[in-house]
């Protein structure tokens, strides 16, 4: 067609009328050279309409979710088994008297707070693929290595490197989700992610059970068996996550370059995730100024409480309802595969409706009741049902509130250091409630714990009390923000005129 309308041309110049009135591909021509913008635009729409974004983010979420799940799994199993080796035979082993075992946990969240900052520079400055998989493999070794301590001191010095080498990894894939899902998006992966947790509890039990049977194999007690293989198979899994951890859309190997567009373009919508962001310390101390930053963390710290006693003291709890060592390891499963239906049932609740704030307090609500049945229960050996029935409560609301609390700095700090910087702080701070938490169990304590529960309950109203004050403050400063200019989504497009969530153009969710 072109060949002959050339011809055409050669023979049968235009007359005077028909050359006055440009061609389609003139026209074309001259509104590419006046809005070559508005030309690529239209070609990266053209490109974008033949990725199904749907399909796209299903394509995601089975690459990033499981590997990332399934190492947060081994982590929580590795730190909480120490639970299910106490009522196998730990503490008399290891000669331990007193209160010595909960100074051991309390050492393991003191290198978690100390490193857990540091360890999320690390991975800013690196990439996942290579800091999440050397994490796993360090923390399986000392998991591992917990299995033939021989004294006290063994175990001590255990604890404090498993919370070193174990600190970097879920503020890391926190920040992680942030450079690949929109601010929308992340609360739901996070609670998907942090339901491992739950899931460990599960695993945790039916292990120490089968596990527990291996006693009389080389050593008198099973409990050493419990740390050496789930260490090795920590260690097994994570020389595989080389393999199966991705890096950042830019380079995924699973992408397509259509896809990485995409991805780059809808992150724009309402992320800083496409911006070529340098580390600087400028940066860090921003994240260190914000006040929301620290309520971020006391957020959390109300949950960490609850949360670590939960799981690192339940098969004890059950134990002294009147249970054996075995039918107690047996009878943690069912709370934490409830703790796993609500975590994902509340997690959908509050991206379907946007919701943070409520659910979280509605969350911590229901855990409450867990603990004031346990602390009413006065006589649990004679009425165990009761207690184990409270046990469901507490788990049903601890785990679905605090994947809530730990969501809200993915999805508030704009500015890709500070928000690592603040999901860093989050944990730090709120591992300090662990630090407190250890050592409120005493062994001395039991059936009813009323130390322990009596904190826990407190400290689970203190969490209603912060998660007002977000609420209220976050509300209040976007409606301040309107009167001052209206909200601006294309974050990603705003590379040098974007100062972060202190922009008065961002708002926050609550």
């Amino acid at each position: 067609m072109t060949a002959k309308l050339s011809a055409g041309a050669q023979t049968a110049p235009p007359t005077a009328s028909q050359s006055d009135q440009p061609d389609d591909r003139s026209l074309e021509k001259t509104r590419a050279e006046q809005d070559p913008a508005s030309s690529a635009s239209a070609s990266i729409d053209v490109e974008h309409s033949e990725v199904d974004e749907k399909s796209l983010l299903r394509k995601i979420d089975w690459r990033l979710l499981p590997a990332v799940g399934v190492l947060y799994l081994l982590s929580f199993l590795d730190r909480s088994n120490v639970g299910n080796a106490r009522i196998e035979g730990l503490t008399g082993d290891l000669s331990m008297t007193g209160n010595q075992y909960l100074t051991g946990l309390t050492l393991y969240f003191v290198g978690y707070v100390i490193f857990e900052v540091p360890c999320n520079i690390i991975l800013k400055r690196t990439t996942p693929r290579f800091w999440l998989p050397t994490l796993t493999i360090l923390w399986g070794i000392v998991a591992t290595l917990m299995g033939i301590v021989q004294n006290l001191t063994g175990f001590f010095i255990a604890r404090f490197f498993l919370g070193v080498t174990e600190s970097g990894l879920f503020p890391g894939v926190v920040y992680y989700f942030s450079m690949w899902y929109k601010r929308r998006e992340r609360q739901f992966r996070i609670s998907l992610f942090f339901s491992a947790a739950a899931l460990a509890g599960s695993f945790g039990g039916i292990l120490a059970y089968g596990i527990g049977h291996m006693r009389g194999i080389v050593w008198e007690n099973g409990w050493r068996w419990i740390f050496i293989l789930e260490g090795i198979a920590t260690v097994v899994v994570a020389v595989f996550a080389y393999w199966f951890i991705y890096n950042y859309p830019d380079t995924a190997e699973f992408l397509t370059d259509k896809e990485r567009s995409f991805i780059r373009n809808r992150l724009a919508a309402d992320s800083d995730a496409t911006h070529d962001e340098r580390f600087t310390w400028g940066n860090v101390a921003k994240a260190l100024r914000d006040p929301k930053c620290w309520l971020y963390g006391l957020s959390f710290h109300t949950m960490s409480l609850p949360l670590y006693t939960f799981s690192l003291f339940l098969p004890s709890i059950i134990r002294d309802l009147g249970y054996t060592a075995a039918n107690a390891q047996l009878l943690t499963i069912p709370p934490y595969a409830f703790a796993f239906i609500t975590t994902l049932t509340v997690a959908t609740f509050s991206e379907k409706y946007g919701q943070r704030a409520i659910p979280l307090i509605g969350s911590a609500s229901f855990a409450m009741i867990g603990y004031i049945i346990l602390l009413a229960n006065t006589d649990p050996k004679s009425r165990p049902g009761i207690s184990y029935t409270g046990t469901f409560f507490a788990a049903g609301g601890i785990y679905p509130a605090t994947a809530l609390a730990l969501s809200w700095p993915a999805i508030n700090v704009s500015g890709q250091t500070k928000r690592a910087v603040a999901n860093g702080m989050q944990i730090s701070i709120g591992n300090l409630g662990a630090v407190l938490g250890t050592q409120l169990y005493r062994a001395n304590d039991g059936p009813r714990y009323i130390v322990g529960h009596s904190f826990a309950l407190c400290y689970l109203f203190g969490n209603i009390v912060v998660s007002l004050i977000l609420y209220l403050i976050l509300k209040r400063e976007n409606t301040r923000r309107d009167g001052i200019t209206a909200e601006i989504k294309e974050v990603g497009e705003l590379h040098g005129d974007w100062d972060g969530d202190d922009d008065a153009r961002w708002r926050f969710q609550y």
